[in-house]
């Protein structure tokens, strides 16, 4: 069986198991946070998908925190479909890891293989390729927050070196026709880049509101039209083409801030996002 270990432990995230979970709790209960710690409740699932932030915990925790700290109240979903841009620009277009075990300071999480193979042999475009997953930082951050809420969990990181709309098309299609049940397909991805606070606030509103409306197409158009630096607006796109594919009736923002807010400075910011897709 093939293992991962973590390339960004001690970067982006505590390398020590005891710091990390402390990490974490100061992320919920963060002035940016939701300020409370998430408990996992029962009852019929309704999210579809979120948009979750992947920068170092210290800038984007407290915003990813609200993303699940809802997850924690919507139940326990078998499986996550973890999609995030290529930021190495190495492997292949769209890259899957179909088997193995992926280490965080918190345990291990499995690759879901039935769930990864039912999407491979959904499209021609997806390969297998755990090379391109080998030093991208945009799925495994999101790992420790699942498995501080959850004993075990389960995923497929998907990795998306072409961000085309074409290919979002058809990675949304292999997700929703792989006909997987009670999946949550989170959607990896900072916003604005390196521009003014005011800059940042004012241009990713424009995406919010597209997404917001649950709007694909829109999104997808207003990032390119734009010029905007969100980085995994094909995770972004995907994520709400699949939703809208299985039955999606709204999205709420539960979180928008930038690392202005978090240190104050506010000459060149990045911005940072948590939604949920409900059915």
């Amino acid at each position: 069986m093939e293992v991962r270990n973590p390339v960004v432990a001690g970067q982006f995230y505590e390398a020590d198991k005891r710091l990390l979970e402390e990490e974490i709790k100061k992320c919920f209960l963060s002035k940016l946070g939701p300020g409370k710690l998430p408990s996992v409740k029962n009852g019929e699932r309704k999210i579809l998908g979120l948009i979750v932030p992947h920068a170092g915990y210290f800038y984007s925790g407290p915003v990813a925190a609200h993303a699940y700290y809802s997850l924690s109240l919507d139940g326990s979903p078998k499986t996550f479909i973890i999609v995030g841009p290529n930021h190495t620009g190495i492997g292949s277009a769209l890259a899957i890891v179909k088997s193995g075990k992926w280490l965080t300071p918190l345990g291990s999480a499995e690759v879901d293989a039935e769930t990864a193979n039912k999407i491979l042999k959904g499209s021609s475009l997806i390969r297998e390729d755990s090379y391109a997953h080998s030093c991208e930082h945009s799925i495994e951050v999101q790992l420790p927050f699942l498995q501080f809420i959850y004993k075990k969990v389960k995923f497929v990181p998907i990795c998306m070196l072409d961000q085309s709309y074409e290919a979002c098309e058809e990675l949304a299609d292999a997700i929703a026709n792989a006909n997987i049940k009670d999946v949550v397909v989170i959607a990896s991805s900072d916003f604005s880049h390196y521009v003014p606070y005011e800059t940042a606030y004012s241009k990713d509103s424009k995406v919010l509101e597209a997404i917001e409306k649950l709007d694909a197409k829109k999104f997808y158009e207003t990032v390119i039209n734009l010029n905007l630096s969100v980085c995994g607006y094909g995770p972004i796109t995907t994520m709400l083409l699949f939703a809208k594919k299985v039955g999606a009736k709204k999205c709420k923002i539960l979180k928008y801030a930038t690392s202005g807010d978090v240190i104050g400075d506010k000459s060149a910011v990045v911005g940072y996002c948590s939604a949920e897709v409900n059915r």
